[in-house]
């Protein structure tokens, strides 16, 4: 079954667990810091710039953004996280919302995790790829912003987040330019191809 990722429309915001969709469909969680590029991606996967807010104050999105792609399957876009200048209590509460989505037993298809190819993952990176890797979740790594760097340049960086990350040899691993509308059709197929069994 195809999907028409231009048919994505907002859903709606949840601001703690009892304010999610009901699980009708499958669901795909994206996942990373603050300022890698969550919403741009969804925009440019929907081919759609006004979609989903882009701000250029990293943490502003504080709630899980839920999208509605062809009346098929969610993009749950959780708050990113390992921004500075946010205060400590919302620092907490939105993380509280991000580990409670994980852990709460509520029922998701897949994670796309979000890391910026320019930079050295941070601590929070390690860590969520430990816990992905322990609980068995699925997972493609999605490296953004692949535009600002040459293919060399790109392929050492990838060599060295492999020495820093514990991804298996056998991960799903994409490279792309909102932007530049780089990658994005590797992307479409690879979740289309996913999701086939559960959307059939």
């Amino acid at each position: 079954m195809s999907i028409d990722f231009r048919k994505t429309t907002f859903w709606g915001v949840a601001s703690d667990l009892k304010s999610c969709p009901v699980i009708d469909r499958p669901e795909i969680v994206l996942s990373g810091k603050s300022n890698v590029g969550k919403s741009s991606l969804v925009n440019a996967l929907a081919d759609n710039k006004k979609l989903a807010r882009v701000s250029a104050t990293p943490g502003k999105t504080r709630l899980v953004v839920y999208f509605d792609v062809d009346g098929k399957f969610y993009f749950a876009d959780l708050p990113g996280y390992g921004y500075a200048k946010a205060s400590k209590d919302v620092k907490e509460k939105f993380n509280k919302l991000c580990d409670q989505y994980f852990v709460s037993g509520r029922e998701f298809s897949l994670v796309l995790h979000l890391l910026d190819i320019r930079h050295a993952p941070s601590k929070d990176d390690v860590k969520m790829l430990q816990f992905m890797n322990q609980q068995g979740i699925p997972y493609f790594l999605v490296f953004t912003k692949c535009d600002k760097l040459s293919r060399a340049q790109m392929n050492r960086q990838l060599q060295e987040f492999s020495k820093i990350l514990d991804f298996h040899d056998d991960a799903r691993i994409f490279a792309v330019s909102a932007e530049k509308k780089v990658g994005l059709e590797d992307l479409r197929a690879a979740i289309e191809e996913y999701l086939s069994d559960q959307l059939n």
